[in-house]
């Protein structure tokens, strides 16, 4: 580890996790530590792979501090798996997070490897993608499962296959039976991610409302001075994102939140939806839980947000929209900010790194300077964006 003391944070896929956790945390504090940098990592497949990454992103702090400051570090370490703009991931690291899906995965594996031209394959992979995600068709409720998972098969992965061409829209298979619907299986692996993304949205609302929340809150009864500082990528900016709903009420440790390339709504934060006053975004004004600033760093380099992500949005929520065209309701913090918070500052990189951070409130800054795709984030810029969010800087 780059840093020290440095503490791992673990949970379960339900946000369970071992005793003890937020005592070793409140030690911290009486070793004199001020400030607390909590980092959740998104999709990885492995722990080891996460706890490099907090080594990675943690290494330029030391040099960043005021000094005075004494900062310790943590890493949440979750059940994830892989979700960026890799162009092949390895669908059986699943088994690593979803062990009990394990035959399942395996005959999804083999269909995505053959290939077969027929639609009996793609109702059978349909079927199956239902089974990883626990998604009863006959009991389907669009409110709460995608809609993508019970509508047809072939249409779904055709709809995908245009998505990763650039297409919008499905696009026709090469003939018009037989081997044309090869073509589709492109699509069907992009299908997988989606119900993989399905999944693990809902653990990490999960692990961060029931768990690093209610943690946070044993953390600030034990040490009530310590200022924590929440970090997160991708879902894992989701995660600690929900921390601050699963707080308990009066509790407020958190000191800032800075978003990294955030997997979830733009208007997470709002109090009222621009398509639909009537509803709010599903952590509407949480942002008033944080003493300091809710900063979201966004990239439009960031494919897997700018292009999958709304794609997996629409097709979660509408079957109508399966064909629908760019839409401002289905976009991610990570690719354009925080919207429909009044109030909210935009800022450049550059333009924080020179000035500074406002003292509070949503802040949407541009990052794609550094930030080139869904996983770039170990870059000393974004460490001082969290440096300067936290007010611990030099």
């Amino acid at each position: 580890m780059s840093v020290e003391p440095y503490r791992e944070i673990t949970f379960d896929k339900d946000g369970d996790g071992p005793p003890g956790q937020a005592s070793e945390l409140a030690a911290l504090a009486r070793r004199g530590v001020g400030d607390l940098v909590v980092l959740a990592h998104g999709w990885n497949s492995s722990p080891s792979g996460a706890t490099r990454l907090c080594s990675d992103f943690f290494a330029p702090f030391p040099g960043l501090l005021a000094p005075g400051v004494e900062a310790g570090y943590a890493g949440v370490i979750w059940p994830s798996m892989m979700f960026s703009d890799e162009p092949v991931p390895d669908y059986r690291a699943l088994v690593t997070v979803l062990p009990e899906k394990e035959p399942v995965i395996g005959r999804l594996t083999e269909l995505l490897a053959a290939a077969p031209p027929e639609e009996a394959a793609f109702a059978e992979f349909g079927a199956l993608l239902r089974e990883l995600a626990d998604v009863d068709a006959e009991a389907f409720a669009p409110e709460r499962m995608p809609e993508f998972l019970v509508a047809d098969p072939v249409a779904v992965c055709a709809l995908f296959t245009g998505a990763l061409e650039g297409v919008d829209g499905p696009v026709p298979p090469e003939g018009l039976f037989g081997e044309g619907l090869k073509r589709y299986w492109k699509g069907a692996k992009e299908a997988l991610r989606q119900a993989t993304y399905y999944v693990m949205k809902k653990r990490a609302g999960q692990v961060g409302e029931h768990g690093l929340g209610a943690l946070l809150g044993e953390v600030a009864r034990a040490a009530p001075g310590l200022r924590i500082h929440l970090v997160g990528h991708s879902m894992g900016a989701r995660l600690v994102a929900y921390a601050l709903r699963g707080l308990p009420a009066g509790a407020r440790p958190v000191a800032s939140v800075t978003l990294l390339q955030g997997a979830f709504s733009h208007y997470a934060f709002a109090g009222r939806l621009p398509h639909d006053p009537r509803r709010s975004g599903s952590l509407r004004d949480l942002q008033h839980r944080v003493r300091g600033p809710v900063v979201a760093c966004y990239s439009r380099h960031d494919t897997a947000l700018g292009v999958m992500y709304p794609l997996a949005s629409r097709v979660a929520n509408d079957s109508a929209s399966l064909l629908g065209t760019d839409d401002p309701r289905w976009g991610a913090i990570g690719h354009d900010g925080v919207q429909a918070v009044p109030g909210t500052v935009e800022r450049t990189l550059a333009e924080v790194l020179r000035e500074g951070m406002p003292g509070s409130g949503c802040v949407s800054v541009d990052a794609a300077e550094v930030v080139r795709s869904h996983s770039d984030i170990c870059r000393p810029e974004l460490a001082r964006v969290v440096v300067s969010a936290s007010r611990t800087g030099r």
